[in-house]
């Protein structure tokens, strides 16, 4: 049986979000370093609470099942705006190679401000999401940002601590780095996403997996070289997040350990009563892609209940 055309099925995209009460529209915007797909998702026929900028995980994009979370959040009222990460889906780039992944964060970021700052949206509230190592990604960019231009922050499984299992080889990230920068593109690393506790739903892994746009092949040196990076970078630095977010982990997790949304909790100066940490007990890495669909109802109820919350105080 041939993969669907949509994650979604076969109805054409303009009837399905037409059906879904959403209107999707699809651009490019250029960036100093290269040439970024893409989206947003607006509600139909309600008033607009506030905005969320979306960054997908490794190998994904922005059109596939990831859209799944933009368009819950469009439903809730909510403006939403995504990219693809550079290497990634649409956008510019050697598929699946992120060689400096604060300048992958800057790209998408100056599609995120150029938007946040427009005269129709300045005056919301504004929010960073980010899923996996997207999620890693969100935090470089509110890092980047001025203070004061974001009203929170949204983690679905972010990737600030990889666990031992699937952690890059030292070894031979250091073998290849001898090596000049010739064998940052290659893409030779060990594939660690797939059979460590990421997906628990067989169907829905199918699904995913029919995603004409991910990459498939083994992990590039660069990335992983980034991928290591950016973790260390920013456990150093959660102190300085002083916004309120929302962190959710699945405990058994295989891929991005839940520690890493702990320490964000712990470490980060937002006041206390503006931080929101949820681990569900017995989830894996995909929270919403992934999971039984009574999880992923329980995840977005929790998701839609603090950002309701949230924008009566920002």
């Amino acid at each position: 049986m041939p993969p669907p055309t949509f994650y979604w099925g076969e109805t054409p995209e303009d009837e399905y979000y037409k059906s879904q009460n959403v209107r999707n529209s699809k651009s490019y915007h250029q960036t100093p370093n290269a040439k970024i797909f893409t989206q947003s998702w607006l509600p139909l026929n309600q008033p607009i609470k506030a905005t969320v900028f979306m960054t997908h995980g490794y190998t994904q994009d922005s059109s596939w099942c990831f859209q799944e979370i933009c368009i819950a959040y469009a439903k809730w009222g909510y403006a939403v705006f995504a990219a693809d990460l550079i290497g990634h889906g649409r956008s510019d780039g050697l598929p699946g190679y992120i060689g400096n992944m604060d300048e992958a964060a800057a790209n998408s970021l100056s599609y995120f401000i150029d938007v946040r700052r427009s005269e129709e949206y300045h005056t919301l509230p504004a929010f960073l999401l980010g899923e996996s190592m997207g999620g890693l990604i969100t935090m470089l960019m509110y890092f980047q940002s001025d203070p004061g231009t974001w009203s929170g922050l949204i983690f679905l499984s972010p990737a600030f601590v990889i666990p031992e299992a699937v952690s890059p080889s030292k070894l031979l990230l250091t073998t290849y780095g001898l090596l000049y920068g010739l064998a940052d593109t290659w893409a030779v690393m060990p594939d660690f996403r797939m059979g460590v506790k990421v997906v628990r739903d067989i169907e829905k892994l199918k699904i995913l997996i029919a995603n004409p746009k991910r990459y498939a092949g083994k992990a590039r040196v660069g990335s992983m070289r980034e991928y290591v990076r950016g973790t260390d970078y920013v456990q150093k630095n959660f102190e300085k997040v002083k916004v309120p977010f929302f962190t959710a982990h699945g405990t058994l997790d295989g891929l991005a350990c839940p520690s890493g949304s702990e320490m964000l909790y712990e470490k980060a100066e937002t006041k206390r009563e503006y931080k929101c940490l949820k681990l569900y007990e017995g989830m894996y890495h995909s929270l919403i892609n992934g999971e039984p669909d009574e999880v992923v109802d329980l995840v977005f109820a929790d998701m839609k209940g603090w950002i309701d919350s949230i924008i009566q105080v920002v």
